[in-house]
């Protein structure tokens, strides 16, 4: 199958999540057999090596809301490269790659892992009101209608009327071959400590990363002097973390590291932290409908994981089973959940089922033989 993907608002390669999961689609329906052709912007270095046809393409002016401004060059792409399938990543000023699709005759898929309904009170609700017509609303809604399939963690971010059949629910997923126990290379970092805790991600606010920092105080008061964090990532609230962590000893910043290097990353740590704050992203009210790489990367690496028992992460991470789930609203849950943590036998055993979860739920080729699947029925059905 000749496959177009269409993400020309993240960057390859990159460090967010965004590009690494673009890499990885790519990647894993290349290694089904699929010829796959990938348009997003060129990041810092070479596009991966490999089967895929890596085609650079950045929106104009570098402004991701004038995404849709290049709906005319991809459907010249489309129109000359004759896909069986188009997948557009979604974005609020997308639609594209669903245009070009349609135009020519392709099944369409939209990747949809950000909120497409307004959630209470949203900047784009009241500009949408004050518009009357509501077209951000109906453009939105529109790009939905048009795809054949919507590959999503969560429906329920999806506009009420979206036909079942249409929804394929798909978690992300991890490199579960590049992510394993033991991985080879030293890690980036020198282990602060007997017992690590690592933190990887973009230190977004509502990624908590702050309450780990916190957590690690709370420790030290408590007299654990053998347990130390590791916070690998870079972001807007590395300042507030670095502020909360100040004067402790036994914590060390990485700052950003390539995503080639993290599997070494989480090889060094002995425990996967990821302490979201559900109430610091008011898009959250609509409910968890993240799929976070760092949970299926730590599990692949074989790490228990802390996390807190919300919404639907204890369907992501068994408690008790695969890592350790907090009461979010006690302020000793996380840095108890660590302190349990610093057993070895207890570690061993959750990081076990952990990684065998991974390899069986929650790896790329997982995701992309589901999507292949779909399509392939798709495609099969069309004249």
């Amino acid at each position: 199958m000749r496959i177009l993907y269409c993400a020309i608002d993240q960057t390859v390669p990159g460090t967010l999540g965004g590009s690494v999961h673009v890499a990885a689609v790519a990647r894993g329906l290349a290694a089904l057999g699929h010829d796959v052709h990938v348009l997003t912007a060129p990041g810092a270095g070479p596009f991966p090596p490999g089967p895929v046809r890596w085609m650079p393409m950045r929106p104009p002016l570098g402004a991701k809301q004038l995404r849709w401004l290049r709906a005319p060059a991809v459907r010249r792409l489309a129109e000359a490269i004759r896909p069986d399938a188009v997948i557009e990543r979604y974005y609020n000023f997308g639609g594209e790659g669903i245009a070009a699709g349609k135009a020519t005759g392709a099944a369409t898929v939209l990747e949809v892992n950000a909120p497409v309904v307004d959630y209470p009170g949203s900047m784009k609700s009241r500009i949408d009101r004050a518009l009357l017509v509501e077209p951000m609303r109906r453009w939105r809604e529109g790009i939905c209608g048009d795809s054949d399939v919507i590959v999503t963690p969560s429906g329920a971010i999806l506009p009420p009327d979206t036909p079942a059949a249409k929804i394929l629910e798909l978690e992300w997923g991890a490199d579960t071959d590049l992510f394993a126990p033991g991985a080879s290379g030293p890690p980036p970092f020198e282990r602060p400590a007997p017992i690590v805790a690592i933190f990887a991600g973009a230190f977004r606010s509502w990624h908590g990363a702050v309450h780990l920092a916190r957590a690690i105080r709370r420790l030290r008061a408590r007299g654990r002097a053998d347990i130390g964090a590791v916070f690998a990532g870079d972001g807007p609230e590395l300042g507030a973390v670095r502020a909360e962590a100040a004067g402790l000893d036994r914590i060390i910043f990485t700052g950003a590291i390539p995503h080639e290097r993290m599997p070494a990353a989480l090889g060094g740590a002995d425990i996967g932290v990821a302490p979201f704050d559900l109430g610091a992203h008011r898009a959250l009210s609509l409910g968890f409908y993240w799929s976070p790489l760092k949970l299926f990367e730590y599990m692949a690496a074989g790490l228990p994981v802390v996390a807190p028992a919300a919404d639907r992460i204890p369907a992501l991470v068994e408690h008790e089973r695969e890592g350790l789930l907090y009461d979010a609203g006690d302020e000793d849950g996380l840095a108890s959940a660590i302190e349990r943590l610093a057993d070895p036998g207890l570690r061993r055993g959750l990081g076990a089922a952990a990684r065998e979860r991974a390899v069986r739920e929650y790896s790329w080729n997982a995701h992309c033989t589901a999507i292949a699947d779909r399509l392939n029925q798709i495609v099969i059905r069309s004249p």
